[in-house]
C-alpha cells in the first residue's frame, strides 16, 4: 500500500516538472530547428508508430515525421519525458489517437495546443462507430478496422492541406493512392482469414486490442486483460477463456509484441492440464509496430504479418 502512495506521489512530481517544461519552452518559442534538421518541411511528430509511418507516406518528401512510441512500448502506460517535450515543441503540428489510448499524456498536449496544431484522430470518427466494453470504456484500437484507420488518416491529411495549402493536392494524391493500398490489404485479409473454419474463428491475445479486427474480418475475440494494459486479469477470466479453448477446440493462441506473455502461458499450461494441446500460434503486434527497416515497421506490412499469422495458426489441421 505505502508502495502504491509514493509511485503515486512519483507520478505527480513528474507531472508538474513536465508542466513546468512545457511552459518553459512555450514561453522560449520552442526549438523550431526541429530535431530532423530537415528545414522546409512540415515537421509532425506522433505518438504511436501507427500514426506516423501512414502520414509520412501521405506527407512524402513534404514532411519529417517524428514518432514518440517505438516497437515494443506500450501506449496506455506511456509517460512523457522531458526528451519527448523537446520533440512535440519542434513539431509543426503533433497527431496522437486519442479515445485514451494515450491516458497519461492528455495534459501534455493540452498544453502543447496552445501554440500549434494538435488533433487526436481517433475522437474525429463517429461515436456510432466505435467499441465500447462491459463497463462503457471506449475501445482506443482503432487502427484495426482499416475503414475507420482511412477515415481517422483522412482527418490528418486534411490538418496536413489546411497548415499548407500550397501542397493540398500532392497531399491528396498521395492520400488516395495509399488508401488503394489499404483497400487491397482489407480484401486480402477477408480472403486469407475466410478459410479458417467456423468453429475455430476464435482470436486469444493477452489484452483486448483486436476487437475492430475481429469485427472487421469475421473473429470472436478474447482478450485476458481488458481494453488497457493497467486492468488486472482474473483467475476467472483465465478458466472461462481455457473452457472456451476446449470446449470449440481451439489450436493456438497468441502472445503480443508489447506485453508479457505470462497470461497467455497460463492459458497454454492450463489447457494442457485438461487435455487439449493449445500451442502458442505466434508473435503479433497490437499497441506497437515492428522496428523501423522492416516490413513489420510498416501498417501494411505489420496488419499483413498479424493476418498471416493468425490465419496459418488457427486454419491449420494440427494441434
Amino acid at each position: 500500500m505505502l508502495t502504491k502512495r509514493l509511485e503515486r506521489v512519483a507520478m505527480v512530481f513528474l507531472f508538474l516538472a513536465i508542466l513546468v517544461a512545457l511552459n518553459t519552452a512555450c514561453a522560449n518559442g520552442g526549438d523550431r530547428t526541429g530535431e530532423n534538421g530537415q528545414s522546409g518541411k512540415i515537421r509532425i511528430v506522433t505518438t504511436i508508430a501507427q500514426i506516423a509511418e501512414p502520414l509520412a507516406v501521405i506527407g512524402g518528401d513534404k514532411v519529417a515525421v517524428d514518432s514518440l512510441m517505438g516497437p515494443g512500448v506500450d501506449p496506455h502506460l506511456y509517460a512523457a519525458t522531458q526528451g519527448d517535450i523537446k520533440k512535440l515543441q519542434s513539431g509543426d503540428i503533433v497527431f496522437y489517437s486519442g479515445l485514451h489510448l494515450e491516458a497519461n499524456m492528455v495534459k501534455v498536449f493540452e498544453q502543447i495546443g496552445k501554440e500549434r496544431p494538435v488533433l487526436a484522430i481517433g475522437e474525429t470518427l463517429p461515436k456510432e462507430r466505435l467499441l465500447k466494453d462491459p463497463k462503457g470504456a471506449t475501445d482506443p484500437h482503432i487502427w484495426f478496422d482499416i475503414d475507420l484507420w482511412k477515415q481517422a488518416l483522412g482527418a490528418a491529411t486534411e490538418e496536413l492541406k489546411k497548415y499548407s495549402e500550397a501542397d493540398a493536392a500532392y497531399f491528396e494524391a498521395n492520400k488516395k493512392a495509399y488508401f488503394e493500398q489499404l483497400d487491397a490489404l482489407k480484401a486480402e485479409a477477408l480472403e486469407k482469414l475466410g478459410r479458417i473454419p467456423a468453429e475455430r474463428r476464435v482470436l486469444v491475445t493477452a489484452h483486448d486490442a483486436f476487437g475492430y479486427f475481429g469485427r472487421l474480418l469475421g473473429l470472436q475475440v478474447i482478450g485476458l486483460q481488458g481494453l488497457s494494459t493497467e486492468d488486472e486479469i482474473g483467475l476467472s477470466d483465465i478458466e472461462k477463456t481455457i473452457d472456451l479453448l476446449v470446449d470449440r477446440g481451439i489450436p493456438a493462441v497468441f502472445v503480443e509484441s508489447s506485453i508479457n506473455p505470462a497470461s497467455i502461458e497460463a492459458v497454454v499450461e492450463g489447457a494442457k492440464k485438461r487435455g487439449h494441446d493449445v500451442r502458442l500460434g505466434g508473435q503479433l503486434y497490437s499497441d506497437a509496430m515492428g522496428a523501423g527497416g522492416t516490413a513489420e515497421g510498416t501498417y501494411l506490412g505489420m496488419y499483413r504479418h498479424n493476418v498471416d499469422t493468425i490465419g496459418e495458426a488457427l486454419a491449420s489441421k494440427e494441434g
